[in-house]
C-alpha cells in the first residue's frame, strides 16, 4: 500500500490525542482519551507511565480505524512539556513521571534563589523563561535528594513525548524546544552547563538525553510498537517537539511578528521573533522554534478550565457534552458585552499568576458582583476574563497586533473567539482542524521524511477553511474599560497576595 497519510500523537496534561492527517496537513481523523493525573499529595501531579503508553496506543488505534496502518507515511510525537519522566537501563520506568503541573521543585528553586539576588535574572538572561517548578532540572534536582534510592536506577530522565518516542523506535533523544526550556540555553538552542551547575546537576548530565533537530528523523516504529498500535513496523518516526512548538507550527505561526494563541488547559499568548527576546525581562517562556525561529510567550496557567468550573458549578444540569457548549455560548450571549460591570480574573491554577506579573499566591475571583447579577452574567464574566487575560499578555510583550492565530480547545467556541476579537481590538483566525498539536506534529514528520523541503514550507502551506473573527467597533470602549478595571483589579490582587 503506497502511504499517504502522517499521523501525529499529542500527550497532553488532560488528554492523549491522535490525529491522521493528509500530505497537505488536513485533518482525517482524530481520536482522544482522558488522562489520569495522579495527585498522591497536594501540589503534586505525577502520571503512570505505562499508562500514558498504553494510552497513546488506545488513541492511534482509534485514529486509524478502517485505515491500515501501512498507509501512514511518517509519525510526529508531541506532548506537555518538561517534568520528569526516568527510566532505567531497561528501559522501564523507575517511578511514575512528575509533570509540568507540579509544584516540588519550587524548594530547589527558591534555594538557587537564596545564593544571590541576580540568581534567577541570570537563569532568564541565559534561558528566556521564568523557571517553573515543573522543569526538568529543578524536579530531577528534588527527586534526586529526595528519593536517592529510586533515582540511582535511573539511566535516563525523558520528558513526555520522548518516552512515547522511545516506545514507538527505542530511540532516547530529546529536541532543542525542550532542551531549551529545561532551563537551558535559548540563544545556543540547547542545553546549558551554566544551568546543570546552578541546579546542582553536572555529575548528572549524562542522564539527558543528547538533543537533536525537531524536524530530523529519529527511528522507525518496532515491531512491538507495531503490534500494540497498529501502525506498519518500520513506519519512520520524527524526533518532535513540545505541544506550544507544535500547536504555533500547525497554526501557521511562523514567521516574525504573527501572534499566536493557544486556548486549552494553559492560555499560552505569545509573538514569533526572528532572533531570542528577552523583553520584558524577567517574564513568560521563551519557545525555541524550529529553523531560526523564537516564540516570546506571556502564560495564563489556567484557560478552558475557567469554562469547565463555570459550566460545572452554574450550569451542573447541562453535564459536558457538545450541546452543553452550546448551551453555554446561548446564556453567555444573552448578556450584555462587559457583564453588566462584572469582571473576572482567570487565575485557577494552583500556580497562581506568571505573566503578566509573577504572584503565586493570585487566586481567581469575581469583582462588581452585585443582586442584579444571574448566572448567565457570571458565565459570560469568565469568556471575557480569558480574554482579559489574553490581551493583558500580549501588552507585556509589548507589539502591535495584526492578527491573532487561536487554537486549541477553546478556538472551537464562535462566540469565545470574538469576544477575545472584541476584547482585545484584533482580527482573531482560528485555522481548521481540532488536534493542533498532533497536527505539528506531523508536519514535523512530513520534514523528516521529505514530504515538505522545511518546516516553514510545512507551516505556512495553505489549508483553507479558517474563520476569521473581526472586532466589532462599537465595543471598543466597552472593552476598553472594563480592561483597566482588570489590570487596576489585578495589582490589588497581586499586592493583597504578597501580604500573605
Amino acid at each position: 500500500m503506497k502511504p499517504q497519510f502522517l499521523l501525529g500523537i499529542d500527550a497532553g496534561l488532560s488528554a492523549t490525542k491522535a490525529a491522521l492527517f493528509d500530505r497537505h496537513g488536513q485533518e482525517i481523523s482524530a481520536a482522544s482519551v482522558p488522562n489520569a493525573v495522579l495527585r498522591p499529595h497536594p501540589g503534586w501531579a505525577e502520571r503512570a507511565m505505562d499508562e500514558a503508553w498504553a494510552s497513546a496506543t488506545r488513541v492511534v488505534r482509534k485514529a486509524l480505524d478502517g485505515v491500515d496502518g501501512g498507509a501512514v507515511a511518517g509519525v510526529g510525537v508531541t506532548g506537555a512539556m518538561v517534568g520528569v519522566w526516568p527510566i532505567d537501563a531497561r528501559g522501564r520506568p523507575v517511578r511514575s513521571a512528575v509533570l509540568v503541573a507540579d509544584v516540588r521543585g519550587q524548594a530547589v528553586i527558591d534555594r538557587v534563589a537564596a545564593r544571590g539576588p541576580d540568581v534567577l535574572k541570570r537563569i532568564f538572561a541565559v534561558d528566556g523563561c521564568v523557571v517553573e517548578p515543573g522543569c526538568t532540572l529543578p524536579v530531577l534536582r528534588w527527586l534526586l535528594d529526595a528519593e536517592p534510592e529510586t533515582m540511582a536506577a535511573a539511566r535516563h530522565v525523558l520528558t513526555c513525548k520522548d518516552w512515547l518516542r522511545y516506545r514507538l523506535t527505542g530511540a532516547i533523544a530529546a529536541d532543542v524546544t525542550e532542551a531549551a526550556v529545561a532551563p537551558g540555553d535559548a540563544r545556543a538552542r540547547g542545553r546549558s552547563a551554566e544551568m546543570l551547575r546552578l541546579f546542582g546537576l553536572e555529575a548528572e548530565a549524562d542522564l539527558l538525553p543528547p538533543v537533536r533537530a525537531s524536524e530530523s528523523l529519529a527511528g522507525a516504529v518496532t515491531p512491538a510498537a507495531a503490534a500494540e498500535t497498529g501502525l506498519r513496523a518500520g513506519t519512520p518516526v520524527a524526533i518532535g517537539a513540545g505541544d506550544v512548538p507544535c500547536s504555533a507550527i500547525a497554526a501557521g505561526a511562523f514567521e516574525p511578528g504573527v501572534a499566536l494563541t493557544v486556548l486549552g488547559t494553559t492560555c499560552h499568548s505569545g509573538v514569533v521573533f526572528s532572533e531570542p527576546t528577552f523583553e520584558p525581562p524577567d517574564l513568560g517562556l521563551l519557545f525555541t522554534l524550529p529553523e531560526n525561529r523564537w516564540l516570546r510567550v506571556m502564560v495564563n496557567l489556567a484557560g478552558t478550565p475557567n469554562l469547565d468550573w463555570a459550566r460545572s458549578v452554574l450550569f451542573g444540569e447541562l453535564g459536558g457534552n457538545g450541546a452543553a457548549f452550546a448551551a453555554l455560548e446561548r446564556a453567555a450571549s444573552s448578556r450584555p458585552a462587559g457583564a453588566d460591570g462584572l469582571i473576572y480574573h482567570p487565575y485557577l491554577s494552583d500556580v497562581g499568576l506568571i505573566a503578566p506579573v509573577v504572584s503565586r499566591g493570585a487566586r481567581a475571583q469575581f469583582s462588581g458582583l452585585n443582586a442584579r447579577h444571574g448566572r448567565a452574567d457570571l458565565l459570560r464574566a469568565v469568556y471575557e476574563g480569558v480574554a482579559y487575560a489574553i490581551r493583558d499578555c500580549y501588552a507585556a510583550i509589548g507589539r502591535p497586533l495584526r492578527e491573532i492565530r487561536l487554537v486549541g480547545g477553546g478556538a472551537r467556541s464562535a462566540f469565545w473567539s470574538q469576544t477575545i476579537a472584541d476584547v482585545a481590538g484584533a482580527p482573531v483566525v482560528a485555522p481548521s482542524g481540532s488536534e493542533f498539536g498532533a497536527m505539528g506534529a506531523a508536519l514535523l514528520a512530513s520534514v523528516a521524511i521529505g514530504w515538505s523541503a522545511s518546516v516553514r514550507e510545512a507551516a505556512l502551506a495553505p489549508r483553507g477553511g479558517a474563520r476569521r473573527y473581526e472586532p466589532d467597533p462599537a465595543l471598543a470602549g466597552v472593552y476598553g474599560e472594563a480592561f483597566a478595571r482588570y489590570c487596576s483589579e489585578r495589582e490589588a490582587i497581586v499586592a493583597l497576595a504578597a501580604r500573605g
